[in-house]
């Protein structure tokens, strides 16, 4: 009679095998899933911590070290795996945890680290460091046009008479959240991308609260949205910025809406077009208008364009040079939603963020004179 031997260990040696390459098989396809979401981010976030090829390494390495470690059990071995899956899952649970945290934080936080206060009646001066020549094709009075369209821009185009009725109530977004600017003592921070971050005490969004709280003060109702619409994708942010800001004009009707960004200026990063007043260096804006000639059904570009040149006449009475010349574009950016839309682009990549934050209260003088 013939008996078969049954060897416990070797049965649980074969049974180890299987499961291992089940798991790596598993693992394989959840880092993969993570990776194509990955592919999604642009230069926002830098969230490609676990890549494709680090989830083989990892993988490969289990089961090399699950035959040579005996002393192991496979109950442990399969548990580390699992745990190192967990944290690949778990980590994109954080970095939301953490933009819901920097939403609430970011209004304890936005007070100016230093006391400064820029005055109007002041002396302002060319700054040439960091600075790269304007240009531009029409003007109006001291305001300089770069028209970057077919359109013949007419005396009667650029007559400043907007027509706003509503000039206490303003909307303030940002379609780019995550733009933020170069380091400072004060204001240092982490970067989660070239120039960006999440953290809304450091980002443009801190910009946006510093012109709120300085027209607030004024008497301005400002409503300020710090919603990201380029975060965790940043393709789209127009049309997520869309969706945002036409829900809120739906029950506030704000005439004055200003989507505030960085400039960005592709590789140039030490690009931060400054002027300097009441002697502080102060970071210059730029209105960007958007126009029809894309296409897309923009019947208040006009209005956007003679509000921007009649805040810009403003300015440049009592701050000379604290804007570049008005960009006119192609492109719509959503300015179809009021007639006194605009993108101001707050300084560049070579910008501090209290160069920003000073350039805020100058916008907010300027805006309360214009708007009187």
């Amino acid at each position: 009679m013939n008996v078969a031997v049954i060897n416990i260990k070797d049965i649980l040696k074969y049974f180890m095998k299987f499961v291992s390459v089940f798991l790596i098989v598993f693992g394989l396809a959840k880092c993969a899933k993570i990776n194509r979401n990955n592919k999604e981010i642009q230069e926002d976030i830098n969230f490609k911590e676990y890549s494709l090829l680090e989830c083989i390494e990892y993988s490969v390495s289990f089961f090399h070290n699950s035959k040579k470690k005996e002393n192991k059990t496979f109950t442990v071995a399969a548990l580390e795996l699992s745990l190192g899956q967990f944290n690949i899952n778990n980590r994109e649970k954080e970095q939301n945890e953490n933009i819901e945290e920097s939403v609430v934080t970011t209004n304890a936080e936005t007070e100016q680290k230093d006391t400064i206060t820029i005055g109007t009646n002041v002396n302002t001066e060319k700054v040439e460091e960091k600075n790269i020549p304007t240009t531009y094709t029409n003007n109006y009075s001291t305001v300089e046009i770069k028209n970057g369209t077919n359109y013949e821009l007419t005396e009667d185009i650029l007559y400043p008479n907007p027509d706003i009725t509503n000039k206490k109530n303003i909307l303030i977004f940002h379609t780019h959240t995550c733009e933020s600017y170069t380091p400072s003592d004060n204001y240092n921070y982490e970067m989660t991308g070239n120039y960006r971050t999440t953290d809304l005490n450091y980002s443009v969004a801190r910009v946006g609260t510093e012109l709120k709280k300085s027209l607030d003060a004024k008497g301005f109702m400002v409503t300020h949205n710090t919603t990201y619409h380029d975060y965790p994708s940043y393709s789209g942010s127009y049309s997520r910025s869309l969706e945002t800001v036409s829900n809120i004009l739906q029950n506030n009707p704000a005439q004055i809406v200003f989507d505030i960004h960085r400039d960005a200026v592709g590789s140039l990063e030490d690009y931060g077009p400054t002027v300097k007043i009441d002697g502080q260096y102060v970071a210059q804006l730029m209105f960007v208008i958007g126009t029809d000639a894309g296409g897309l059904e923009h019947p208040n570009w006009r209005q956007n364009l003679k509000f921007a040149i009649k805040i810009q006449e403003t300015a440049n009475e009592m701050y000379p040079g604290l804007f570049r010349p008005i960009s006119l574009t192609n492109s719509r950016y959503n300015q179809h939603t009021a007639p006194g839309a605009s993108i101001i682009e707050v300084g560049a990549t070579g910008n501090t963020l209290e160069q920003c934050l000073l350039s805020m209260q100058c916008l907010a003088n300027v805006l309360e004179k214009a708007l009187e």
